[in-house]
């Protein structure tokens, strides 16, 4: 199979997708309004609510989803063959995924910005609220664990990764610093420095390598794993507009050059596609990730195709800063559909590598040894890039082995592979790690929200010490799963939660369609809602009984049972209510948001 046939097949599709069933939910199923007020406008603090472009929101909000899911779970997903992924992220993506985003953003507009679990109290009742809180908080954990293994395990022993990455956060808060003080609103300025900089940090990556600084930026896993959160606590900590937006902005630009260059060698070089189409470890027995093909592909590919965690960011940064309701279709569904395109790239990386180089990368030596296979081009590859890549696994390491491979093939540049390599490292990074300070920050939004109830002033989001704190104790938590965990066991509970939020997540937006009187729409969210639990719970009963409790994972277990428990206490709590909704017993929604009542509740909310 050539891989450009998968390319323009998606392609077609994600186009026709937006074209024609974005508009229709948002003239039908959302009723989308132009004229309304939002919350950026409503309750600008010029912190957190704040009007901005379109398009900027638009590259923050995809830069906060985009992070390890469309890159990392593809590749892992590759051991079952390139099939079965391919027509999840093209499938998934259109019918789930963008909906889930599109309609919780929406939700959360309409709710002036609100969390997921305030959209629950408000529709559903208080119980779904507390449920929804902590379960969110369970994600989140889990998610910023499972997303920084991968950048650990991809920089560790490697000073020019290290460098690259790591100069990256004071070029992003030289380029807030220029937007907010020097050059006011020059964003396509700013945007060109910051570019130029972040291509001069890893061209100036191999002479770092070589002198003197090197041994500083030859870390260890273990100290990366203690690094990583700490930059995870001030990103949550500093003013957006100082770090988390000009990083995610910059970032997207990286993230779309990248993929768009990654398409434009996919069509130039039209490389074959060595993975088998399926398999023999649909069946079981993988030596990537446990278990067959259903449930786990749908649960390893997560962000690729529907991503609860994207419903965090729908309901957390993102509808605090949109200027126009209008906008929610491009943001919401848009972003979506770009990042599938991501997972399908990243899909094609993985699996134009030979079968036996992909599993001697992503498998332990040990592991590999019990397959039987030969590596063909690892040594060539090691060579060529200079590190050792056998037994890097977490899918970052074979996916910038696959891009750099593609990339230089293109005009006779195979001897600046090992640049293509170190950048395809820094770009995956830079997914990631605007996952993490996004991440991080909504964890905070949410401790505050729930410290809020036992200390009021918590709650009030310019106070410095609640902010401080709230902060380092969130980050502790993912923090110390990142610092005892592997891929292989985070990985699975990070897809299996995730999945549960997305799903939880449609049964909240389906109330509220329910109660906006949008009944005979509900088949919107309904169908993939009940496609995801389904799977998931089994995903998540195989993983406890099959995986982590032979194996004494007995944290990972409780971790796991917890959150499907929450997530059926939730959908129970929500069918209730609509069977109410049905029975006529409880009336149809107020949605009055620019009501001087709701503006109020929303600003005594704020500051309690």
């Amino acid at each position: 199979m050539q891989a450009l046939v998968l390319v323009v097949i998606l392609s077609c599709v994600f186009v026709l997708a937006y074209r024609f069933y974005s508009a229709f939910i948002a003239a039908k199923v959302l009723s989308l309004d132009p004229k309304r007020t939002t919350p950026s406008t409503i309750l600008n603090d010029g912190r957190d609510y704040v009007p901005t472009n379109r398009w900027l929101v638009f590259g923050h909000h995809f830069a906060a989803i985009a992070g390890a899911g469309p890159l990392i779970g593809p590749v892992l997903a590759a051991q079952f063959g390139y099939l079965p992924g391919f027509l999840w992220i093209l499938i998934g993506s259109v019918v789930a995924g963008a909906v889930h985003d599109m309609v919780v953003l929406f939700a959360s507009v309409r709710h002036n910005g609100k969390s997921l679990a305030e959209i629950a109290k408000a529709q559903v009742g208080p119980v779904s609220y507390w449920l929804v809180l902590v379960a969110t908080l369970f994600l989140l954990i889990i998610v910023l664990a499972g997303a920084s293994i991968a950048v650990v395990n991809a920089l560790y022993n490697s000073p020019w990764g290290a460098f690259t990455v790591g100069v990256t956060i004071p070029i992003a808060i030289f380029i807030g610093i220029y937007l907010k003080w020097l050059r006011p609103g020059k964003v396509v300025e700013a945007s060109i420095i910051g570019v130029i900089l972040i291509i001069l940090a890893v061209v100036v990556g191999p002479v770092i390598k070589e002198s003197s600084l090197a041994p500083y930026f030859t870390l260890d896993k273990k100290t990366l794993s203690v690094i990583v959160p700490v930059y995870g606590f001030f990103a949550a900590v500093l003013p957006v507009w100082l770090l988390l937006v000009p990083r995610d902005y910059l970032s997207s630009y990286m993230k779309f050059g990248t993929m768009f260059l990654l398409a434009i060698g996919v069509i130039l070089v039209n490389p074959l596609i060595k993975m088998p189409a399926v398999t023999q470890f649909v069946a079981g027995g993988g030596p990537v990730i446990p278990g067959k093909v259903w449930p786990f592909m749908f649960i390893t590919i997560a962000c690729g195709a529907i991503s609860g965690f994207h419903s965090l960011v729908s309901s957390g940064t993102t509808p605090k800063m949109v200027e126009n309701e209008r906008d929610i279709r491009l943001i919401g569904y848009g972003a979506m559909l770009v990042e599938g395109f991501v997972a399908l790239m990243a899909l094609i990386a993985a699996t134009v590598l030979p079968t036996a180089d992909y599993f001697a990368i992503n498998s332990a030596p040990e592991a590999f040894k019990k397959l039987g296979m030969q590596v063909q081009d690892l040594p060539y590859l090691s060579a060529l890039v200079g590190e050792e890549l056998a037994g890097r696994p977490g899918g970052a390491v074979s996916l910038a082995v696959g891009m750099a491979d593609i990339f230089s093939r293109i005009g006779g540049l195979r001897h600046l592979m090992s640049y293509w390599y170190h950048f395809a490292i820094m770009f995956e990074a830079l997914f990631i790690l605007t996952l993490i300070d996004a991440g991080t920050r909504v964890g905070r939004y949410l401790m505050q929200e729930l410290g809020g109830v036992f200390y009021p002033k918590l709650r009030d989001y310019t106070w410095w010490p609640g902010v401080i704190f709230t902060s380092g104790i969130f980050t502790f938590c993912w923090g110390y799963l990142l610092y005892t965990g592997t891929i292989a066991t985070i990985w699975p509970l990070f897809g299996v939660n995730n999945q549960l939020l997305a799903g939880m997540a449609f049964a909240i937006t389906t109330t509220y369609l329910l109660r906006l009187g949008k009944a005979k729409y509900i088949w919107v969210t309904l169908i993939p809602m009940t496609f995801l639990l389904i799977t998931t719970i089994v995903a998540g009963y195989q993983n406890i009984v099959n995986n982590y409790l032979p194996k004494q994972k007995y944290l990972l277990a409780v971790l796991s049972a917890v959150m499907i428990l929450l997530v059926i206490l939730i959908v129970m709590d929500s069918i209730r209510v609509w069977l109410k909704i049905f029975r006529g017993e409880i009336p149809p929604y107020k949605d009055n948001e620019n009501s001087p009542s709701l503006k109020a509740e929303t600003m005594k909310h704020l500051s309690e």
